[in-house]
């Protein structure tokens, strides 16, 4: 009910937007835009014509709501506006957004229109928001926040809630870091402890000393498995000394997890890994897809290859030919899921180096329970079916399900639990290459079990 309120409000909103903009009533549009949350307003742009948007951001005026809006909008959708926009228009806009926003944002955009933009900056905003894009891709990094508020451990807790009350710009101080003589951080301190603790206490005799930090190199993902097993609300990042290089907040987090989790499906599905693949055109949407698809279109022709090779038993049974389906899609279906599920358990921490073994031998016996039962079930079927025919027939059949469900097991759950090895993503083993894996060997053991029991 809540989903479909929303639906209906943004689609009043998009047609209110739509109607000023046939009037050209820009003193409305204006305080329209201003009184629009940011993300509703990012969202709203994906319904807009590219000339609609390229008219709303001509008439945004720079407001800390314009780089939240930025910050939320599509990638692609950022690249396009700004580079079509003069580089003052654009750095007016992103002078109110953080450092690490401004830096998303350029970062979308080619390296010579995000110099020109970044060289219109303050100095200072500068060189954060050069740092920061210095920092690899996806990485802790890029996430952090460099304003966080600092006191030194020996300051006590009247003085440094008075501090605090006179730091109104610090991110997310639900926490109060401390640091030492040498600016490196030896605790944290939550704001209940601090406003609940004697006024003369010193900072360093209530901190907690036992800190889950990152570098800035960190991969985005593993500070998101940080946040969502401690529960925290932010993770400091520090450099090689020790030193508080900024934070990553728990709302940077919810986005990662997102992100992440779009891209893993995507690859499971062997769409690629672009999250932004419907905004792309036609051609760029065919084009990210085409290697995945190639990879079934390999596994087909091996399939098709291997039933040539078994031609002689094809012909003697031509019932064999009805059940290539069965096993081809039971196998495929079994191993998908498999491999999902391990992929998941990978993300979130559940299959480990410690359970890995256990649940390789878990899901191979899950594949030996459901390929019996299936196996038994269309073994009786065939029999029933092609009662003319040798009642090996069944026994073929039964057992071809039995064996393509059982691997496909043991290959879905194997493949991605080698790749996590290997350092690459796991979710690309769930895509065409299983399935496809699969489907060969499926088909293979179906034919050497027919060429073994049934007459040629």
């Amino acid at each position: 009910m809540r989903q479909k309120m929303f639906s209906n409000e943004i689609v009043i909103l998009r047609d209110t937007f739509r109607r000023l903009l046939r009037r050209k009533a820009n003193t409305n549009l204006t305080k329209l835009i201003e009184k629009t949350h940011p993300a509703d307003m990012a969202l709203l742009f994906r319904f807009f014509s590219e000339i609609e948007q390229n008219e709303l951001f001509t008439i945004m005026r720079p407001s800390e709501h314009t780089g939240e809006f930025l910050g939320e909008l599509d990638e692609s959708i950022i690249k396009r506006l700004i580079e079509n926009e003069t580089p003052q228009h654009v750095a007016d806009l992103i002078e109110f957004a953080s450092s690490n926003d401004q830096a998303s944002i350029l970062g979308v955009i080619d390296e010579g229109a995000a110099q020109a933009i970044l060289e219109l900056l303050k100095s200072e905003e500068q060189e954060e928001v050069e740092e920061i894009m210095g920092y690899p891709e996806d990485s802790a990094g890029t996430l952090m926040y460099t304003d966080v508020f600092t006191l030194h451990e020996n300051t006590i807790a009247k003085e440094a809630i008075n501090a605090l009350q006179d730091h109104e710009s610090s991110e997310m101080v639900f926490y109060l870091y401390v640091i030492d003589e040498d600016e490196r951080l030896v605790g944290i301190i939550s704001l209940r402890d601090l406003v609940t603790t004697p006024p003369d206490t010193r900072l360093k005799d209530i901190m907690i000393r036992h800190l889950q930090t990152v570098r800035p190199e960190t991969d985005q993902e593993e500070v998101a498995r940080i946040v969502s097993q401690y529960n925290y609300l932010a993770v400091p990042v520090i450099d090689q000394e020790g030193q508080l290089l900024g934070i990553v907040t728990v709302d940077e987090i919810v986005d990662v997890i997102r992100e992440e989790a779009t891209e893993d499906f995507l690859q499971m599905a062997g769409a690629g890994k672009d999250r932004e693949i419907l905004m792309k055109s036609s051609w760029d949407n065919a084009r990210s897809r085409l290697p995945w698809l190639f990879a079934s279109w390999v596994g087909g022709v091996c399939a098709a290859a291997i039933i040539g090779i078994f031609d002689n038993t094809l012909q003697s049974t031509l019932a064999l030919a009805a059940f290539i389906p069965v096993v081809i899609g039971m196998g495929g279906n079994i191993g998908t899921q498999t491999s999902t599920l391990v992929v998941r358990g990978l993300a979130t921490g559940r299959v480990n180096v410690g359970n890995n073994i256990n649940i390789i031998f878990k899901e191979i016996r899950v594949g030996l329970i459901l390929g019996v039962l299936y196996g038994l079930l269309l073994g009786l079927f065939a029999i029933m079916r092609f009662v003319d025919i040798s009642p090996y027939l069944g026994l073929v059949v039964g057992l071809g399900i039995a064996c393509s469900m059982l691997i496909a097991t043991a290959f879905g759950s194997l493949v991605p639990l080698l790749f996590h090895r290997m350092d690459i993503d796991p979710a690309i083993a769930t895509g065409p290459f299983v399935t496809t894996s699969i489907d060969i060997l499926g088909v293979t053991l179906y034919f050497v079990i027919a060429k073994i029991f049934l007459p040629v």
